[in-house]
């Protein structure tokens, strides 16, 4: 509920505070005076683009502050705190506009994006204005009128649930049947490279090993004869080295008993003695490990020119890398397969998603049809007491695809001189007839519209006497459910106001300078504003009988 507008430095508005009552405001003025430009401020704190030509002094910045009274609006809180912001049981929300232009915008002394602005502060104001009726012309208006009057505004959220999981999973399934026929178109190519891996049936560095085996069988014969000349070097020859160690450890041990500091260097001979025998042991056993098998060769050469040939076109650089590459094959083809199986089970789901969309848009049309006969009963009898009795309001629905909605297209028809051809709204009702037939579907649907404050402006143009009167009832109607704001030029809607406020320009102190103000109307002085709505500036004493009949009233 909006508590308090505050309004500085805005068009010919300085330093003006509104405070409405929780229930009608009536806001009434000179023509001229500055009450379009109280919506136009308020506007802006609901997200409206800034225009600074609406500045009065250039040196100072417009600031519009709205107080507003969450504490019961658990929805608007919630969705506060999803925007990260500071949950407060009053919220202040404000706007400012530099002289350079530049605008911003606050929620609870937070800074805001307009499009987070716009979000939450329709949770708070519905602001119909001279084009507000252009809700009328849009889909999602009409359907979500006649859930509220239907009482499926529940049901019809919960259809939305599956109906955008419906889509999500259609979306999701093409993505995935885009992503198997890009598999798909080069799936027999790499199906030849596993094939040709697998094949191949390397093991783990078997090219380099065998690269390593040829160069060895080429050059066995130097590799035979330079073992050979060591192995009699070592143990076989006129003096092998083994044997001449030895000979030389005998020696020492004949003086190790006198002369112990020659102990360390024995036993170092020892050591080397024991390694050079070992030495000699490898050496003998290397010679038997060199063949020349051509038949071997023959069989190397030919897995050593397959291996090269793989890693030349393949661009890798030994046998790990095939390895590999034959793994990341095979991952991918089990990839395909496990695609395939994702697709079918999404089309399962899908199958069955739509099932569940398709009944629960036939149970949201069921309930729908149940309730437009009584709606275009009473809207066309709400017409008839607002100024329009010729006019008759019919709801054409016919069945379509599925969609956010559900399965029905739901348009608002009028008939405004029983002509017998109902027309889409817009096309047979000027501007102040559209106000008055949405307020007259605003008051149907009352209770099930959770926008805690309604304002209206132009709602009572081109009407008077009954009509004005009607409208008046109906604007208190739905103060009972909710804040009403309407700015009103008729004396009949004044009066149903519990708080009225006038607006007025002020000369100021005579420096030329044109200032628009907003008095609260006490009882007498509503009487003799009503007055002057009636009878002119100086109202008769009739008007003045009037006017205290419609606070009567």
């Amino acid at each position: 509920m909006l508590q308090k507008l505050v309004i500085r430095n805005f068009a010919i508005i300085d330093n003006l505070v509104l405070n409405p009552c929780d229930e009608l405001t009536t806001v009434t003025g000179e023509t001229g005076a500055g009450k379009s430009i109280i919506l136009g401020a308020l506007s802006l704190i609901l997200g409206d683009r800034a225009d600074t030509s609406a500045i009065i002094n250039k040196d100072e910045k417009t600031v519009i502050e709205g107080y507003f009274d969450v504490s019961g609006n658990a929805a608007f809180r919630s969705a506060v705190v999803t925007e990260g912001l500071d949950d407060e049981p009053q919220c202040i929300v404000r706007r400012e506009i530099a002289v350079s232009g530049k605008s911003r915008a606050f929620i609870n002394d937070t800074p805001v994006t307009l499009q987070t602005l716009n979000k939450l502060t329709s949770m708070l104001v519905d602001l119909q204005q001279q084009f507000g009726h252009l809700a009328l012309e849009e889909d999602a208006f009409q359907i979500n009128t006649i859930d509220a009057i239907a009482d499926t505004t529940t049901d019809a959220a919960g259809y939305k649930t599956l109906y955008n999981k419906w889509r999500d999973t259609e979306r999701l399934l093409l993505t995935k049947k885009e992503e198997y026929a890009r598999q798909q178109q080069a799936a027999d190519y790499r199906q030849y490279l596993l094939d040709e891996l697998t094949q191949a049936a390397f093991s783990h560095n078997e090219i380099e090993q065998a690269e390593q085996q040829l160069k060895e069988m080429a050059h066995a014969e130097k590799i035979r004869a330079t073992l050979q000349a060591l192995s009699i070097g070592l143990s076989e020859g006129e003096q092998p080295m083994v044997n001449e160690l030895r000979r030389l450890i005998q020696q020492l041990q004949h003086i190790s008993d006198v002369f112990p500091s020659s102990a360390e260097v024995l036993e170092r001979l020892q050591s080397a003695w024991a390694e050079l025998k070992d030495i000699a042991g490898e050496v003998e056993v290397l010679q038997d490990k060199v063949t020349i098998d051509d038949e071997l060769m023959a069989q190397l050469q030919q897995r050593a020119d397959l291996g090269n040939k793989l890693l030349k076109k393949h661009a890798v650089t030994d046998t790990a890398g095939l390895l590999q590459l034959q793994e990341d094959l095979e991952q991918s083809m089990n990839s395909s397969k496990d695609l395939e199986a994702e697709i079918a089970s999404l089309e399962q789901r899908l199958d069955k998603l739509y099932n569940d969309v398709t009944k629960a848009a036939s149970r949201l049309s069921s309930a729908r049809h149940k309730v437009i006969p009584g709606f275009e009963q009473e809207a066309t009898r709400l017409l008839g007491l607002v100024g329009m009795p010729n006019a008759r309001l019919s709801v054409a629905i016919t069945n379509t695809h599925p969609g956010p909605y559900g399965t029905d297209n739901i348009a608002f028809l009028i008939d405004a001189n029983k002509s017998g051809s109902a027309q889409p709204l817009h096309k047979a009702a000027s501007g102040g007839e559209m106000s008055r037939i949405l307020l007259c579907i605003k008051s149907l649907v009352a209770k099930a519209l959770h926008i805690p404050t309604l304002v209206f402006d132009e709602v009572d143009t081109g009407i008077s006497g009954e009509a004005a009167r009607q409208v008046g009832f109906l604007l208190r109607s739905l103060s009972g459910h909710h804040q009403v704001i309407c700015i009103t030029h008729q004396p009949q809607v004044a009066a149903r106001g519990k708080s009225h406020f006038y607006v007025y320009k002020d000369a100021g102190k005579g420096d030329g300078r044109i200032s628009t103000k907003v008095k609260l109307l006490l009882p007498d002085e509503r009487i003799h504003a009503i007055a002057r709505m009636i009878g002119g500036e100086q109202p008769s004493e009739l008007a003045i009988a009037n006017a205290k009949e419609l606070m009567n009233d």
